[in-house]
């Protein structure tokens, strides 16, 4: 949360300096958390790799969002064949795997920030993917500085990655190729009936539908991850109704925003459920905060969550399933996934 708020203090600067819209606050704050995980104890060539890929990434998805904006069946189709590629990769061992984590950021920033977050005077231009490529690369400094000054003053010391199990999968096809087709399937369907079902809320169905796809371990794990979040979800609705009718507004429920932000990473490992009871506050009070009545839109979110959820879970169950979890020849606990 740390570097989150430095990454939201330097673009809330860069906002008002250069007039960008209010969104680019929303895409540091996205970027920032989902990035300090997957930079955590990563040594000095995956982060250059990672300033390097990600401002592009982001430039690109940017992009990817006016092309949904004018013309949503083109950009469905880039954005699921994008996604379900970075889950693709992952045959190609550790590194890959990694990169691929890494360019899906950018897309799980757009489903927050749909809109264009840039300068009006710069939405058609190169200056546009500048912008963004600028709040990629921020996002990273910031990460890398907390993290760096924690590790090196701090009272804990950062644990060094465990190497990933190696050995290629005997499974045909193999388990990276069948989460991929599960992905584009569960984020295809998602965009087709967010938009019939809810018209202009259509990102709450897809950004259910990816997560609950991602990490995929088997039909029982994704029907767990699809029931946690729609109890998370359901339970972040109470909460937000609770603000909303206490009249937090202002710059209050961006404090508030934050600290529902701060518990819920803070309550992340033990289940999957405060997270996403966490996010659902969180973008409530972002909405009441746009001047949207967030209490009337929660039923659409939770209708919206489900439909993501069922779609990702029938992908997973009748669509190239991937294998449970098995015994390997020593007795070690092994699994078709970690060797995909």
């Amino acid at each position: 949360m740390t570097a989150v708020l430095l990454c939201w203090g330097a673009a809330l600067w860069l906002e008002g300096a250069a007039g960008l819209h209010t969104d680019v606050l929303v895409l540091a704050v996205a970027l920032t958390l989902t990035l300090s995980s997957t930079q955590r104890a990563a040594p000095t060539s995956r982060r250059l790799v990672a300033l390097v890929l990600l401002p592009v990434s982001v430039a690109g998805a940017q992009f990817l969002g006016r092309l949904i904006m004018h013309h949503y069946a083109v950009g469905a189709a880039v954005f699921a064949a994008g996604i379900s590629l970075c889950v693709w990769i992952r045959r190609y061992g550790p590194t890959a795997t990694k990169i691929g984590t890494l360019m899906t950021l950018p897309f799980v920033a757009l489903l927050v920030v749909p809109g264009p977050a840039l300068p009006r005077a710069a939405e058609g231009g190169l200056a546009s993917w500048s912008w963004s490529a600028l709040i990629g690369a921020l996002a990273c400094a910031c990460v890398w500085l907390v993290q760096g000054l924690g590790d090196r003053y701090g009272p804990w010391r950062p644990e060094p990655e465990r190497p990933a199990p190696r050995g290629v999968s005997r499974l045909h096809p193999r388990p990276s190729t069948r989460m991929a087709v599960q992905m584009a399937a569960g984020v295809a369907l998602a965009f087709l009936c967010g938009r019939l079902l809810f018209d202009g809320h259509w990102p709450w169905a897809v950004l259910t539908a990816y997560v609950v796809a991602s990490g995929n371990r088997g039909r029982t794990d994704v029907v767990r991850k699809g029931v946690e979040r729609l109890l998370g979800a359901s339970a972040g609705t109470l909460l937000a109704t609770g603000v909303a009718a206490i009249g937090i507004t202002g710059r209050v429920s961006v404090a508030v925003t934050f600290a529902v932000l701060a518990v819920a990473l803070w309550l992340r490992p033990l289940d999957y459920a405060y997270w996403a009871a966490g996010i659902t506050t969180a973008l409530s009070l972002l909405l009441g905060y746009f001047g949207q009545d967030a209490v009337s839109l929660l039923p659409t979110r939770l209708a919206a969550i489900a439909v993501g959820a069922v779609l990702s879970i029938a992908a997973a169950w009748w669509l190239l399933p991937v294998p449970v979890r098995r015994r390997s020849p020593r007795g070690t606990r092994s699994t078709w996934w970690a060797r995909a």
